[in-house]
């Protein structure tokens, strides 16, 4: 691999922050709290990761990046942010510090950061709708993104629940003692599930674009069903590999290095991997987990380098 993942990083972020800037109203447009609460928490210095994967499973892809897929990295960081919100809210996980600043409700109060994660929500999946991709191609996103985020509803049966699904099952089992089948369910889906779709809805739109012209076709690794395929097996591996360091960083980092208060987890008796396996232990079942995502993209040679270089970043971040 020779992608560097700071440039990566920060040319990623770049793109989803001129896309963010375009879509989401201005401060100064009626009614103002609203607005400006869903821009203090969108703009509070997240990493992009998610529209950053987005993106670069498109570019995998379509070995460029279609021009459409901005926007949907965008519409993924409004519903990732509309989670963090909620997330955050008194009657969940009661904090009041994300990414080092005041959180949305600690800032504008709890109606306003209640009705700040709706918008963003409701914004996302009018940003794609409006994509600037074929009809069908759009509705397939939106069904993957729905799923991804919903509750289980209408997904194949062998998938765990969407996001919302995980986060009720991280609520009712806080202070019973976690086995590892419930901790890997609640990984997959509370934080597994929209990093997945990110990668699923961007090769998506890398598909769209390939198959929009008889040239791109041409450059396609493998057959669309088994590009896919393989893009949710990296997605849903680099997925849990993130969440399981991020408990092991809450267990070690303190909240200056975080952003956030570290210790929740344990304060909660959150089902955490740790929890059931130690740290040593989830650091290699991390890694392990990284080593079967690149498995899943060796038919995409070199075009997978970004994608590849993201996911060690995932594991070996710090904060």
């Amino acid at each position: 691999m020779t992608a560097d993942v700071h440039s990566l990083l920060k040319t990623g972020a770049a793109l989803a922050d001129d896309a963010l800037e375009r879509l989401l109203p201005a401060p100064t447009f009626e009614p103002h709290s609203i607005h400006r609460a869903m821009r203090h928490s969108t703009f509070a210095g997240g990493k992009r990761l998610r529209p950053i994967l987005c993106m670069e499973a498109a570019c995998c892809v379509a070995h460029e990046l279609p021009r459409a897929t901005p926007n949907l990295g965008a519409a993924i960081e409004m519903v990732h942010t509309y989670s963090l919100i909620h997330d955050d809210l008194p009657a969940l996980d009661n904090d009041d510090l994300r990414r080092g600043k005041a959180t949305c409700h600690v800032a504008y109060g709890e109606a306003i950061a209640i009705l700040a994660g709706d918008a963003l929500q409701t914004l996302a999946f009018q940003t794609i709708a409006q994509l600037d991709a074929g009809a069908a191609t759009v509705v397939e996103i939106l069904r993957e993104f729905s799923i991804a985020i919903g509750t289980g509803v209408g997904a194949p049966t062998p998938l765990p629940p969407g996001m919302i699904g995980g986060q009720v099952m991280d609520i009712e089992s806080e202070g019973r003692k976690p086995t590892a089948e419930l901790v890997e369910r609640i990984h997959r889906s509370k934080t597994g599930a929209l990093i997945t779709t990110s990668i699923v809805c961007g090769g998506l739109l890398g598909l769209d674009h390939c198959l929009s012209t008889n040239q791109g076709a041409a450059r396609l690794a493998c057959s669309a069903q088994d590009t896919i395929s393989r893009l949710r097996t990296f997605g849903e591996n680099a997925g849990l590999a993130f969440q399981i360091i991020d408990d092991v960083l809450d267990m070690t980092q303190t909240s200056a290095e975080l952003g956030k208060t570290a210790g929740k987890d344990t304060a909660s008796d959150k089902a955490t991997w740790p929890a059931v396996f130690g740290i040593d232990r989830s650091r290699q079942d991390a890694s392990a987990l990284i080593q079967d995502a690149f498995a899943a993209l060796e038919p995409f040679g070199a075009a997978a380098d970004p994608l590849k270089s993201l996911a060690l970043y995932l594991v070996e971040r710090t904060h």
